[in-house]
């Protein structure tokens, strides 16, 4: 793929505040055509620039009404266990995110949970119980807001 373009920047960065923009929208606001719009998009798609469009829910909504970021520590630092672990992690459905990370934690996890109740099931059945993990230490998050995104003038 060739280096993104101030154009294709411009569009990415309306896609990302709002996936549903259609395409004449995005080609008047970049000032292209929207032939040319959608080729450009079909091309960062193509690339894997564009990953997916997802819908921003509302956990409380879901009965989600508590979330919390897990620190994980693995026994040892050897791949099949950092993969078993993050494998394992991306499987289950309170999982938001996984992130593999360098620190006191090797891996931060982003968890959505009914209540402490169901945290504390989770941190037992779902981490300290696995052979891999030495210890874990967790922290409720207050508040949890997202960003317009990544920056992608930035480049």
């Amino acid at each position: 793929m060739r280096p993104l373009d101030q154009t294709d920047r411009a569009l990415l960065a309306l896609l990302q505040n709002n996936a549903r923009t259609s395409n004449k929208e995005l080609a008047a606001a970049v000032g292209v055509a929207p032939s040319t719009a959608l080729e450009r998009v079909r091309r960062l798609e193509a690339a894997g620039v564009v990953r997916g469009a997802h819908a921003d829910l509302d956990p409380a909504a879901l009965g989600l009404s508590l979330q919390a970021l897990v620190g994980v520590v693995l026994r040892q630092h050897a791949r099949p266990l950092v993969e078993a672990f993050q494998a394992h992690a991306l499987g289950l459905p309170e999982v938001v995110q996984v992130f593999h990370t360098t620190g006191t934690s090797d891996f931060l996890v982003h968890v959505a949970v009914r209540d402490t109740e169901h945290l504390r099931t989770l941190a037992l059945a779902a981490f300290t119980e696995r052979p891999e993990v030495a210890r874990i230490e967790t922290s409720l998050l207050f508040a949890h807001r997202r960003t317009g995104g990544l920056p992608v003038s930035l480049g």
